[in-house]
């Protein structure tokens, strides 16, 4: 039973990632070539890198909260259904954030397939969930949940492709590094795309069981 007055740093911190995938994106978004008009025409490659770099550090510290507030929820027998509510819409900012902000930039055309199947998905689950809300209930799989992880990790990579000469890498190690962000980036849009496709057959299961 959820307490009348639960502890509000859980969704405090969801909140915050939810701010936190915006504030990203724009960042990210606004520093890439040509992605602000005007502005972009003012910004040396080493500001496109000092901001690329701050977006990076604002995506690995959001991301990392999905796992902190969800552990402090269940500890502290937190759990709300506005917490409930908040929490996926934060992952689904943060993730459709990276993605557009790492399209912005215009240098990985290989991950457009991968990158849209995931929207894709996102959009379509959410759809299925407003349209069944009230009839069928629809609980979130293990394997979804990885999936979230798995996303993150995937658009954490591909943001360090981008950045790589920014945060002054060895340059020989990017080639292997660039080939293990695809393959992270397509496994992701992978999983997402089968746990959509359950999600889907589940729903209609039930709907034809009413």
């Amino acid at each position: 039973m959820t307490p009348t007055h639960a502890n509000p740093i859980p969704n405090i911190i969801t909140g915050l990632r939810l701010i936190a995938g915006v504030i990203m994106f724009l960042i990210l978004a606004g520093a890439a070539p040509q992605g602000v008009p005007f502005l972009s025409e003012y910004l040396s490659p080493d500001d496109q890198f000092r901001f690329g770099r701050t977006a990076f550090v604002i995506f690995v510290v959001a991301a990392s909260s999905d796992w902190v507030d969800g552990y402090l929820a269940r500890r502290w027998h937190a759990t709300t259904r506005w917490g409930a509510i908040l929490d996926p819409i934060a992952d689904k900012i943060l993730v459709t954030g990276a993605i557009l902000g790492v399209l912005a930039w215009g240098a990985l055309p290989q991950i457009a397939i991968p990158c849209g199947l995931i929207l894709f998905r996102e959009f379509a689950v959410s759809a299925l969930r407003e349209t069944v809300a009230g009839k069928v209930k629809l609980q979130v799989t293990l394997l979804a949940k990885w999936k979230t992880t798995l996303q993150m990790v995937a658009l954490a990579a591909l943001q360090l492709v981008l950045l790589w000469d920014g945060f002054g890498l060895p340059l020989e190690w990017q080639p292997p590094f660039q080939t293990f962000a695809y393959v992270l980036i397509w496994a992701a849009a992978i999983v997402t795309v089968w746990t959509g496709w359950q999600y889907f057959a589940k729903a209609q299961q039930k709907m034809s069981q009413l």
